[in-house]
């Protein structure tokens, strides 16, 4: 990318107020987007995540630097400010730079930021036709509002561990949580979308808004066709394990030296896996021949397609179904995944300059757009690396009133 390519939000600026993952990771999509992202950090602390190791990032001679890799993850492509938002001077810096940017974005405790006068109605006031998204657990109102939500809580409290883990009659069986806090990161992926759809109406008709994002809201929607199922039979889904509630099969199976999945959409493709293993008897058997009848016979025929499965190897079976057309696949751990030739020749891992370990390797962001393509960028660094620049450049303050800050320890 040149200095000359377009930015899909070049021409939007982000004030983040918000820290660890749901709202750094809104931010990072809109910064990767092209938008001038502020990160408000705390002097001497910052983001929670920077120590949120090990692992961190190395320096030349393979010693830990001061960023953890979980910051690195959530946070390229921003600048990082620090301000002291308990202080009178701080709270006027927040609404000054409120008012020079196009969204602010925060993930603070219900009504907390109202006592500092940095509000919604507070802000608006300054910046009439401000985009204001806040990201708390339970949302604005309800019985629930001002608890602390944290996304493993919400992953049990949302009914996304009561369908993940293994079947309870199976050995191992019980609720399992996600392996990445997947409610924060959906989250923050549909804060997002709000605050870019909230945009785009700005510009239409010059109104600003308020956006209410929780953290329970969005992980009773991504429920998905679970929460359809339920909402529809008024019976709750239970643990599956590696299997599919409506489809058979759609699973994991041992081979004789690994693990691979099989997903058979369809009839078609459920004849094609048995025939390619050497049992055609199964293919239009009058208990298994549509998924219907797969799916009410499950317990019977998964033992009988393990079996046959475990007789070969993995790649075995790999270069079998896709020469067949059945979708399949291995069991990556993540030295495979970033291996993988196709993770690489699509260049989702990228190294980024940084001044103290040379370079860090980042995952780039999954959005390809041909015209304006997504450029992140890595995270800042250093706590408060670009505080006393975005202050001259966005507030227009001296080197005298940046010193008079610094002295009231407001940055």
């Amino acid at each position: 990318m040149t200095a000359m390519t377009p930015k899909a939000l070049g021409h939007i600026r982000v004030l983040d107020l918000s820290r660890v993952l749901a709202g750094p990771w809104c931010s990072q999509n809109l910064a990767d987007l092209g938008a001038d992202v502020i990160k408000i950090e705390r002097p001497g602390a910052g983001d929670d995540t920077r120590a949120w190791g090990p692992p961190y990032a190395k320096d030349s001679q393979g010693q830990d630097t001061t960023e953890a890799a979980y910051y690195l993850s959530a946070n390229r492509g921003k600048r990082s400010v620090t301000v002291d938002i308990a202080s009178a001077e701080g709270q006027q810096l927040i609404r000054e730079l409120a008012a020079h940017s196009d969204v602010v974005l925060e993930n603070y405790k219900v009504g907390q930021l109202k006592r500092y006068g940095l509000d919604y109605e507070s802000l608006k006031a300054v910046k009439p036709d401000l985009v204001y998204c806040s990201v708390t657990g339970f949302g604005q109102d309800g019985p629930y509002a001002h608890r602390a939500g944290y996304d493993f809580l919400i992953q049990g409290m949302g009914g996304l561990m009561s369908v993940t883990g293994e079947r309870d009659d199976l050995p191992g069986g019980g609720p399992q949580k996600a392996g990445v806090a997947l409610t924060d990161l959906m989250t923050g992926m549909y804060a997002t979308i709000a605050i870019q759809a909230a945009l785009i109406h700005r510009d239409r008709t010059g109104e600003g808004q308020y956006i209410d994002m929780a953290l329970l809201d969005v992980q009773v929607a991504m429920l998905a066709n679970q929460g359809s199922n339920y909402l529809n039979s008024g019976k709750a889904p239970k643990r599956w394990g590696n299997a599919h509630p409506n489809i058979v099969p759609y699973q994991t199976f041992a081979c004789s030296d690994g693990y691979i999945i099989v997903a058979t959409g369809n009839d078609g493709q459920y004849q094609k896996f048995v025939e390619a293993g050497g049992r055609p008897d199964l293919a239009q058997h009058e208990r298994y021949a549509t998924n219907r009848l797969r799916v009410e016979n499950r317990d019977e025929l998964v033992p009988i397609l393990a079996d046959m499965v475990l007789r070969q190897a993995r790649d075995w079976w790999i270069d079998k179904l896709e020469a067949v057309g059945v979708p399949c696949g291995p069991i990556n751990d993540l030295h495979d995944v970033y291996r993988n030739p196709q993770v690489q020749a699509r260049g989702m891992v990228v190294e980024a300059p940084h001044p103290t370990a040379g370079h860090v390797k980042l995952v780039r962001s999954p959005m390809r757009l041909s015209a304006t393509p997504a450029d992140g960028g890595t995270a800042p660094p250093l706590l408060g690396q670009h505080t006393e620049q975005v202050l001259r450049e966005v507030l227009g303050r001296s080197d005298e009133q940046i010193g008079e800050l610094k002295g009231k320890g407001a940055i």
